[in-house]
């Protein structure tokens, strides 16, 4: 099963146990077409450096039963974990880039009343570069933005050993690298990183390495 995920940073200044204190019991209840819909925040654990926790949401559902449309509640439940790192609190949501947004969203108003207060994380250009080229003989894939080439949005590389490439070198002169799939040397994982971080691993894997991994290897990128 492929495990995503999207990595975000705290601005406002804070610490775990003040974060845990807010979330802790938060439930919210709205109706929609006479179902009662529940928000609430489940599981939550400090453990370490790291507060984890479980954002479960319902969500009014479609589907065609006998030629009719019909509504029906679903819940979703989607990890997180903020981590104490580099002084700075970031937080990860283990679910891909859209909801990871919305879910982001949704918990800076919970802390601190208002959206923008959790923003997305980034890597700098030069540090992604560095740590693609630490993986050259791994690069499967590599999408390079900001190209100068006119009514060129984006350049792409496929294929194997890419960083030994000529054409590597010629689309670093007019861009620069956005997102790779590469395997991990010390993993040994296929993944695939965003300079928004966008983590996705597609080997099979667990939670407990998909967690590793962005602690391990995407977190030291973020300045």
């Amino acid at each position: 099963m492929v495990l995503a995920g999207k990595i975000f940073l705290v601005e406002e200044e804070t610490d775990l146990k003040a974060l845990a204190d807010k979330l802790n019991k938060f439930k919210s209840e709205d109706k929609e077409n006479n179902v009662v819909l529940v928000k609430e925040i489940k599981d939550l654990e400090l453990v370490g450096d790291s507060l984890y926790g479980t954002f479960s949401q319902d969500n009014l559902l479609d589907a065609h039963h006998h030629g009719e449309l019909v509504r029906y509640p679903a819940t979703k439940e989607i990890p997180f974990f903020f981590s104490a790192y580099d002084n700075r609190i970031l937080l990860t949501i283990m679910e891909k880039k859209a909801m990871a947004n919305n879910i982001a969203n949704q918990l800076s108003k919970i802390l601190f009343i208002s959206i923008g207060r959790i923003v997305e994380a980034r890597i700098e250009p030069k540090i992604f570069r560095k740590f693609h080229e630490e993986n050259f003989e791994d690069s499967k894939v590599i999408f390079f933005d900001g190209v100068d080439i006119p009514n060129v949005d984006k350049l792409s590389l496929y294929g194997s050993e890419l960083g030994d490439t000529s054409i590597y070198e010629d689309y670093l002169k007019h861009g620069e690298i956005w997102y790779i799939v590469l395997k991990s040397r010390k993993y040994g994982m296929i993944v695939g990183v965003t300079r928004n971080c966008v983590v996705t691993i597609f080997s099979k894997a667990k939670k407990d390495n998909f967690v590793e991994y962005i602690k391990k290897e995407i977190f030291p990128l973020i300045r």
